[in-house]
């Protein structure tokens, strides 16, 4: 809002006097190009108190005994009128501060409705981007459960594959086992005067052997699966 000085105030008013238009907060504040009534105000009370012209009495030929008592008559009457005039001013200036004072009220209580919206609107746009932030960490916090649900269930997967090829190996070992000991037996009976009866029964043992460190490692390899996933899960 512009800022309006008492100089403003007094060019426009003796402008509009001079012109012969009225001066009033309204006309002042049009030709100043807007400002604060309530400094309009304060600033036109105080030119209307310095340039306040008294009635000038009203001259007439009379007799100079007549004229001499008229004018005592007159001078009497217009201390009297000038007493009422300015106790008029005075009221009139009384009602004036009260005005500007309700301006002046009126105008803190503007600007304090003003400063609580803009509070208000920054408080909201702090509010929207807390919820924001929230919001992303609820997504985030949703992919993370996720990634971990899809990893437990292919290490579960992984896990039952192991056990699989482990019963698979089991049952070739189960099988190859009776196999042998059938040919072993076989071959003992066929062979037992041979000199090589023995070492074909140790190969045999050789291969069994191999066989059950296979399936060792298995069981090795399915128990380190499992142990990294229960770490997983107490992570």
């Amino acid at each position: 809002m512009k800022t309006v000085t008492f100089d403003d105030v007094t060019a426009a008013a003796t402008g509009l006097q001079n012109d012969g238009q009225p001066v009033t907060f309204e006309t002042v504040r049009d030709a100043l190009g807007g400002g604060s009534l309530s400094a309009i105000g304060k600033h036109l009370a105080a030119w209307r108190a310095d340039n306040a012209k008294p009635a000038e009495p009203v001259g007439a030929v009379l007799p100079e005994s007549l004229l001499a008592e008229l004018t005592r008559w007159a001078q009497q009457h217009a201390e009297q009128a000038g007493g009422g005039a300015r106790d008029a001013l005075a009221q009139s200036e009384r009602e004036m501060d009260a005005l500007l004072n309700a301006g002046e009220q009126l105008e803190a209580e503007r600007d304090e409705l003003q400063a609580g919206l803009t509070a208000a609107r920054i408080e909201g746009e702090e509010r929207d981007e807390r919820i924001e932030r929230l919001s992303a960490e609820v997504r985030q916090a949703k992919q993370l459960a996720a990634d971990a649900l899809v990893g437990k269930a292919k290490d579960q997967l992984a896990i039952e594959g192991k056990d699989a090829q482990i019963a698979d190996l089991r049952a070739q070992v189960e099988r190859y086992v009776a196999n042998a000991s059938a040919d072993s037996d076989a071959r003992l009976a066929a062979q037992m005067e041979l000199v090589g009866a023995v070492t074909a029964r140790d190969n045999l043992a050789a291969e069994l052997q191999d066989l059950r460190a296979q399936l060792e490692s298995a069981r090795a390899d399915r128990s380190a699966l499992r142990a990294e996933l229960e770490a997983q899960r107490t992570r």
